[in-house]
């Protein structure tokens, strides 16, 4: 994986690895998800990582998306390309706009907080087919509770399951993709597994 840019016009798939915690100003986020690490590290015995969570920058015909998940609440005015929201801790929770997370194919969007990425762009793929397959399958993302693990593959579902679900089920090589050094990006598992119990394979 590189990490570059290519002219406006050409097609592309890049990744962004996000600090957890990244764009928001309270560190509230920050700080409770190292504590959340340090106790999963201690039972796990190893040492905390850091953690990041992932977005995705489509380039398809000269057209740019940003593909991400993102609370549904303190979002700024006009069209973010939502195309599918969920729960958020527990399905029922769900009817308030508060405990509710929203999926984006957003034209001409942006990621808030990528000048906070590491390691990022990384450049997954550069040709029209990969890129236009992906971005046909973001609206059949399933929108399960985020934060749980309702199809038992043993990792949360979260904004790493819909990056990695993406890149599996439009045939991109998840094997060579992993966080930067020292980082862990919790969810990534869940999305591999569920794209994996799909038969059917990507078609041009």
């Amino acid at each position: 994986m590189t990490k570059h840019r290519e002219p406006e016009e050409a097609s592309s798939v890049d990744l962004y690895w996000l600090p957890l915690g990244a764009g928001e100003t309270t560190g509230l986020v920050r700080r409770s998800g190292r504590l959340f690490e340090s106790v999963v590290a201690g039972l796990e015995r190893r040492e905390p990582c850091d953690i990041y969570h992932s977005a995705l920058e489509v380039r398809l015909d000269g057209d740019r998306f940003v593909i991400e998940m993102t609370p549904v609440w303190g979002n700024g005015p006009g069209d973010h390309g939502v195309v599918a929201q969920g729960a958020v801790g527990l399905p029922q929770l769900g009817r308030s706009r508060y405990f509710r997370y929203e999926i984006r194919r957003w034209h001409s969007g942006s990621i808030p907080d990528a000048v906070e990425a590491v390691d990022s762009p990384v450049r997954l793929s550069d040709a029209s087919g990969p890129a236009r397959r992906l971005l046909s399958l973001v609206p059949s993302f399933p929108t399960l509770t985020w934060g749980r693990d309702e199809l038992d593959t043993g990792d949360m579902w979260n904004s790493n399951s819909l990056v990695s679900w993406l890149l599996a089920r439009s045939g991109h090589d998840t094997d060579l993709v992993h966080p930067p050094p020292r980082g862990r990006a919790p969810g990534w598992k869940a999305g591999l597994v569920v794209a994996g119990r799909h038969s059917d394979r990507p078609t041009c």
